[in-house]
């Protein structure tokens, strides 16, 4: 199917990657929904043509109004990305009352929700591509990201799960690790614009394509594999972003 034909939404398009992935599928001709809290910062992806909703993610009804809102504008949904994301940085023991608890509904039941609302269009019109925006974070050992980190873990499960779960319709689900970029969350970086060519390509992929995997830069990246340089634990000092290996093996 052509991007211009296709309906693209994606959550947390107000800034960062989900911005920047807003604005290449409205330039390759898409029709967009963009969703976040932040409404200021979906005003110019509006005045680009893209249809905009402020979405909280952590609310079942108003992401699922978010799918309703493209089969109203559009008649279909054809892609999600699940793209919305926090991070809080600092250890298990210093959270204070609901702090874990939110990064934990934004990260991961906001993709849940999103999945939920997809499926069953996806299913009526047996065409549906779900991109679940995860990090090699998840498989390191390290001081401070707890929350974050565990959330793109499971984020992964659920990836795969449902991917076996849609196997019989032409419903591919799988994970894009974007790489690090400069974003709210990170001030540090590669441009969020670079992260556009893969999220096309997975946007596009072909009937009978590849589901239930995790892809960077448009190559699989098999995760928690004990080659992969993040599989390691980590002292991190996220001031001065200075990361001391440790060793764990023989502990």
């Amino acid at each position: 199917m052509e991007l211009s034909s296709m309906t693209v939404c994606i959550t947390g398009a107000a800034s960062g990657i989900g911005h920047a992935l807003s604005l290449g599928f409205l330039e390759d001709g898409a029709k967009v929904v963009a969703v976040d809290i932040n409404s200021e910062g979906l005003e110019p992806l509006e005045n680009k043509g893209a249809i905009t909703k402020i979405v909280d993610v952590t609310e079942f009804k108003q992401v699922n109004s978010m799918v309703q809102t493209a089969i109203d504008e559009t008649g279909r949904l054809d892609v999600l990305f699940n793209n919305a994301g926090i991070s809080l940085v600092r250890n298990v023991h210093n959270f204070k009352d609901d702090n874990f608890e939110k990064v934990i509904r934004v990260n991961l039941f906001g993709p849940v929700y999103g999945i939920r609302a997809a499926i069953p269009v996806m299913r009526s019109q047996n065409f549906g591509r779900i991109i679940n925006l995860l990090s090699r974070s998840a498989e390191t050992g390290t001081n401070s990201m707890t929350p974050y980190a565990s959330s793109k873990a499971a984020l992964w499960v659920i990836t795969r799960m449902t991917a076996v779960e849609n196997i019989d319709y032409d419903i591919l689900i799988n994970g894009m690790i974007p790489g690090p970029s400069k974003t709210g969350m990170n001030p540090r970086g590669q441009d969020p614009n670079l992260v556009y060519p893969s999220a096309r390509w997975m946007a596009t992929l072909p009937s009978g394509g590849p589901s239930g995997k995790v892809f960077w830069n448009k190559k699989e990246y098999v995760m928690f594999n004990e080659g992969n340089d993040t599989f390691a634990f980590y002292k991190t000092d996220w001031k001065n972003a200075k990361y001391t290996p440790i060793d764990l093996k023989e502990r």
